[in-house]
């Protein structure tokens, strides 16, 4: 069972590294809800995954509500985290009219557009900027 726990914890963690390297909104904020999942699964595993409920005037092994409250907490956190996020990124959208988190444009640097390679360029062009 540790064994399982532990590699979806990996995963979920190799996958939110990855979404968090790409250069849209939209992944980043999946990659950083699956991190948050991956660190609730973290602190939830760190409570045992067996054992008891903790009652006065049990005996034997129980398990730790501290990282249970904990989850909790993230878990609100985390969803607010979210909206948050998505706030920002549709507002960024709605202003640029892209969602790429480098706010960059491949074919743009600076105020003068690149011309493709394919497309000669005329003398004076440039690059239909005003």
């Amino acid at each position: 069972m540790e064994l399982l726990f532990a590699m979806s914890i990996g995963v979920l963690v190799a996958t939110g590294v990855y979404l968090l390297l790409r250069a849209h909104t939209f992944p980043v904020m999946v990659g950083l809800t699956l991190l948050s999942y991956a660190v609730n699964l973290f602190l939830f595993g760190m409570g045992r995954l067996g054992g008891a409920a903790p009652i006065i005037g049990g005996a034997g092994p129980m398990t730790d509500p501290v990282p249970q409250a904990l989850v909790l907490t993230a878990i609100v956190i985390g969803f607010a985290m979210t909206a948050f996020t998505a706030a920002l990124a549709l507002r960024g959208f709605g202003q640029l009219g892209h969602d790429r988190a480098d706010d960059s444009d491949p074919w743009q640097r600076g105020s003068r557009r690149y011309v493709r390679q394919d497309t000669p360029a005329t003398e004076g062009d440039d690059g239909g900027q005003p």
